[in-house]
């Protein structure tokens, strides 16, 4: 086989700086670009971070909304059901006055009005051209 090699380098104090700062400057150059993109991503991340918390605000004060609207559907509706139930008793229990039918009818026939109107007051116009919204 060959014979081995050994080399030796030794490097003067002079030399040694002149190293350090070619060192210094490679990763300067090397490095810079790089981290400024990282400034550049970390700032996009917190943009990204702040836009998310106020969707999340806009999505939980819109599930709110919805909730309290759902609350107050459900008791209108408990509401209609009961007075219905009511009616429906006072007929059962009137059957046989013609007097009082004809009143029970009378106020049936104004409730029946006064919750139609408050239903066409509360109902939206239905949107002809009706827009998505964009997905997240």
């Amino acid at each position: 086989m060959g014979d081995a090699y050994k080399v030796s380098i030794v490097v003067s104090a002079p030399a040694e700086e002149d190293l350090l700062d070619l060192v210094g400057k490679v990763t300067a150059r090397t490095l810079g670009p790089v981290l400024t993109r990282l400034d550049q991503i970390q700032s996009t991340q917190q943009q990204i971070l702040a836009l998310l918390g106020q969707v999340e605000k806009d999505i939980m004060a819109d599930l709110k909304a919805l909730q309290d609207q759902v609350q107050q559907t459900t008791t209108v509706e408990q509401s209609a059901v009961t007075l219905i139930q009511g009616l429906a008793a006072q007929i059962s229990a009137n059957a046989t006055d013609p007097a009082a039918i004809a009143q029970l009818a009378q106020q049936l026939k104004t409730s029946s009005d006064a919750l139609a109107a408050a239903i066409t007051a509360n109902t939206p116009a239905a949107n002809p051209n009706p827009q998505q919204q964009p997905p997240l």
